[in-house]
């Protein structure tokens, strides 16, 4: 990325799907609704002010965790702060090469919500990619949270608190995830699964 003070960048913004537009437009209406600065934000909220600079002039895609993060700053979930401005027809699609959603991407898993941002939710729903020995390893959340996977292809072992469970094709389960609980690929081979994750 260029650094800031570089005259005559080439690069071009990136064009944003309207969810997204409306989230970077939200952002700025919230932040100068509570009188805040950039500056501000960037502390409450845990994003940098040059990352927050660039939403606010729709110039990048924010994953959904930098989104969580600013909406969470504004004491909201992120569907309450895209409300006022989405709206949408009956059917909404999200395409699988659309990096907005792209939770996580490292050499341990992929993570993609499916799960449409601007919704107000309970249930969140992902894809899972676990690479070849790879795990998703997760502290508690929030009291009363469980999580229901599903394994398409490969195997895993699903631990939960002192508990665990070995799931190949096709096998699901359910587990508590307000304690410390890991998805790990036994296998020298990548595995998929989909998991949902219900807040109480």
């Amino acid at each position: 990325m260029p650094r800031t003070g570089q005259s005559k960048s080439t690069s071009q913004a990136p064009e944003l799907d309207p969810t997204t537009q409306a989230l970077c437009e939200e952002v700025k209406k919230l932040r100068k609704k509570r009188g805040w600065s950039l500056g501000e934000l960037s502390v409450v909220s845990g994003v940098s002010r040059s990352m927050l600079n660039q939403i606010e002039h729709a110039k990048v895609n924010p994953t959904l965790a930098v989104a969580s993060r600013i909406a969470h700053a504004f004491g909201m979930t992120l569907g309450q702060m895209l409300d006022t401005n989405h709206t949408a027809g009956n059917i909404q699609v999200i395409r699988s090469d659309d990096k907005t959603y792209f939770y996580r991407s490292d050499r341990q898993c992929r993570i993609r919500t499916l799960s449409p941002l601007h919704l107000e939710k309970d249930v969140e729903f992902y894809e899972l990619i676990l690479h070849a020995k790879g795990s998703l390893r997760s502290h508690a959340h929030f009291p009363g949270t469980r999580e229901f996977i599903t394994i398409q292809a490969g195997n895993v072992r699903v631990e939960s608190g002192k508990e665990l469970v070995e799931l190949g094709p096709g096998d699901s389960a359910n587990y508590a995830a307000d304690i410390q609980h890991n998805i790990i690929n036994q296998d020298k081979s990548e595995a998929r699964a989909f998991l949902v994750v219900i807040y109480e």
